[in-house]
This record gives structure tokens, C-alpha cells and sequence, in this order.
């Protein structure tokens, strides 16, 4: 659709808006790794078994407060020897990674203490966000489109003009401006290789609050100005 050029009984005028929202995080993830690690592959293998199973069941007790599980890589890789010729294996290692969100930040602090009391078991995170439906993207937007109304009316204004009509809006971003990260950057790590005997008291972990912004461009044709 070709759009009207201005002229000057029909001028026109450009802004942009922009809005920005602080607001809590709807979800926690965290990043769990079981090791397990002998001279036989079977063994390994058993132990890595056993090991995952002792930390999905954990993390399945929470309920409700966990919106998904999943889990994600595995690995059983053989060691070579370290001295001496040939393809000499002395032991294997094997690896299984799980990913956890949580909505109920009360139980992520215990959650996680307690994943990385278990036996040879990393813990990574929390990584904080929002959920991809969150309101809060949707109340950005709005204010971005109030934020252009009103500079192109203070625009239109200070000419002694006023707006007649919109001719064009486009979304020009949204975002959300504290990371979500992942295993390479931000959050805690926590590891034990073996259970403690006395289990720890749960980490208070504080949320951090997410920045969303988003930003419209909006065109207006308004009254002929008075100069």
C-alpha cells in the first residue's frame, strides 16, 4: 500500500516511543550435572544411572513449584592410560546434565542446597526471566505507543498544530534487558563430591529483576501548522 507523501495541507510527523518496565522474575532455571566416574564402564554406567535418578526424583518432590524438567546431554567417555603405547583405557567418566525451571522461588533455595549436597553432583543457575507470555511485555508495548502518542502531539503542539489521524505504527524492538544466560555466564555454581553428613541449611537466593523494553516508530498527519 503506497502511503500518502506529506504536503502542506497534510503534514506529517515521525516519532518514536519508548517503554520500560523493572519487574520481578516469573521463573528460576537451574543447571544440574551427575558425574560418575570408576575403571569399568559397566560400573559407571551403574553409578550414573543411579545418580540421575536420585536427583530427578528430588527435583520432581517439589511439585508444583517446578514448571519442567528436561534433560539434556549425556556423556561416558573412556580415559587412556598415561603412560605407555597403544589405546590403553584405565577408567571411563560419564556425565548426565538436567535442566530445572522453578516458579516457586521459596523452594529454589532448599532445591538447590540440596541437589549439590547429593554425591558428585554440580549445580549451576539460578538464571532469572520472564515467562514468554508475561504481561509485562505486553504493558512495555503500551507504554511505548502512549510514550510516541504523546511526543508526536508535543510536537504537533508546538507548531499550533494538532494530530488528525495515525497513519503507520511498527514494533522496533522488544526485549528483555537482564540476561537469561546460561551455563557460561552469571549465577552460582555449587559442588560437593560426596553427601555431607549433616544436610545444609537452604542458600537465600534473591531475585533479580528483569528490565523489559520495547520501542514503536508512529507516523501522524496533522493539522496545517500555524507559523
Amino acid at each position: 500500500m503506497t502511503q500518502p507523501h506529506p504536503t502542506p495541507e497534510t503534514p506529517q510527523v515521525t516519532v518514536r516511543g519508548e517503554g520500560r518496565l523493572e519487574v520481578e522474575p516469573e521463573l528460576a532455571r537451574i543447571g544440574v550435572a551427575v558425574r560418575a566416574r570408576g575403571t569399568d564402564r559397566a560400573s559407571v554406567l551403574a553409578a550414573l544411572t543411579g545418580r540421575n535418578a536420585e536427583a530427578i526424583a528430588l527435583v520432581k518432590s517439589y511439585g508444583d513449584a517446578v514448571a519442567t524438567l528436561e534433560t539434556g546431554a549425556l556423556s561416558v567417555t573412556p580415559e587412556g592410560a598415561r603412560h605407555g603405547r597403544g589405546e590403553r583405557v584405565r577408567g571411563y567418566q560419564g556425565w548426565v546434565h538436567l535442566t530445572a525451571e522453578l516458579t516457586d522461588f521459596t523452594a529454589l533455595g532448599e532445591l538447590t542446597t540440596r541437589l549439590a549436597d547429593l554425591e558428585w553432583t554440580r549445580v549451576d543457575g539460578p538464571w532469572w526471566s520472564l515467562r514468554p507470555d508475561s504481561p509485562a511485555y505486553a504493558e512495555a508495548r503500551r507504554q511505548a505507543v502512549k510514550e510516541a502518542v504523546r511526543r508526536a502531539r508535543e510536537y504537533a503542539e508546538a507548531l499550533g498544530s494538532s494530530l488528525v489521524a495515525l497513519l503507520e505504527l511498527s514494533d522496533t524492538g522488544l526485549g528483555a534487558g537482564a540476561p537469561y544466560g546460561g551455563p557460561g555466564g552469571g549465577g552460582m555454581r555449587m559442588a560437593f563430591a560426596a553427601e555431607s553428613v549433616e544436610a545444609p541449611a537452604p542458600l537465600d537466593l534473591e531475585p533479580q529483576r528483569q528490565t523489559v523494553t520495547a520501542e514503536v516508530a508512529a507516523r501522524f498527519t496533522m493539522t496545517p501548522p500555524v507559523l
